[in-house]
């Protein structure tokens, strides 16, 4: 006998899953920080996956700093056309923030090729450049966040960074590198440690800040 479908509407679904979620978190006897819990409660609803409850790393008032940021209408800068796609464009539009992807423009193909390296690499060259101030979130690329540090050691000090590239060539060293460098510039970080992570961990970090700036939880009520 199959059983019986109860939720069916995205709103419900979210709802129940993030229900769940806080009933998995009680059994196993964790209780989240105040200040870090929506953020981790949301990349475990997107990828159903409670390790990152000990993955994510925070630096000192990450959450609050980042909010600060997103109420001033801080650009968010991605390193994947993905993660721009997934972060809500709702409550971009209600904070004035907007968000940009720049992997596909045809300077950076150019200085990527002329330099030697990645695109991802040139496009934070470049955003560094046009938005030094913004919410940088890599879920991708480890040449990117390496070249946020090298940026951030030559001055650049962005509103956030979120390091959370998923793989294995660099990707551990990488989240290790610019954590610790924030840490030590006084820069606020979200890090997912080790090799998990990925644009959708990006986009949903993103969500999870600008959902908690506007004062709700529930995207359905943007």
């Amino acid at each position: 006998m199959e059983q019986e479908i109860k939720y069916v509407l995205p709103a419900e679904i979210e709802q129940e899953s993030m229900r769940i979620i806080g009933q998995e978190l009680a059994q196993r006897g964790i209780n989240l920080p105040q200040e870090t819990e929506a953020v981790v409660k949301r990349v475990i609803h997107t990828t159903a996956d409670f390790d990152y409850v000990e993955n994510l790393r925070f630096t000192p008032d990450a959450v609050p700093k980042a909010l600060e940021a997103l109420w001033s209408g801080r650009a968010v800068i991605t390193d994947t056309n993905m993660a721009k796609a997934g972060i809500s464009k709702s409550a971009l539009t209600q904070l004035s923030c907007e968000v940009h992807c720049f992997m596909a423009d045809r300077d950076v193909a150019e200085a990527a090729k002329a330099h030697g390296t990645t695109r991802a690499a040139a496009a934070m060259q470049k955003a560094a450049k046009e938005y030094p101030e913004a919410v940088f979130a890599v879920g991708n690329a480890p040449t990117a966040l390496l070249t946020l540090c090298e940026l951030i050691r030559n001055g650049l000090r962005p509103a956030l960074v979120i390091a959370v590239p998923v793989g294995f060539v660099n990707v551990v060293e990488s989240k290790q590198r610019i954590f610790q460098l924030c840490l030590d510039a006084g820069i606020p970080c979200i890090a997912a440690m080790g090799r998990k992570g990925g644009s959708n961990v990006a986009a949903s970090i993103c969500n999870a800040l600008m959902y908690t700036a506007l004062g709700t939880l529930d995207p359905a009520r943007l």
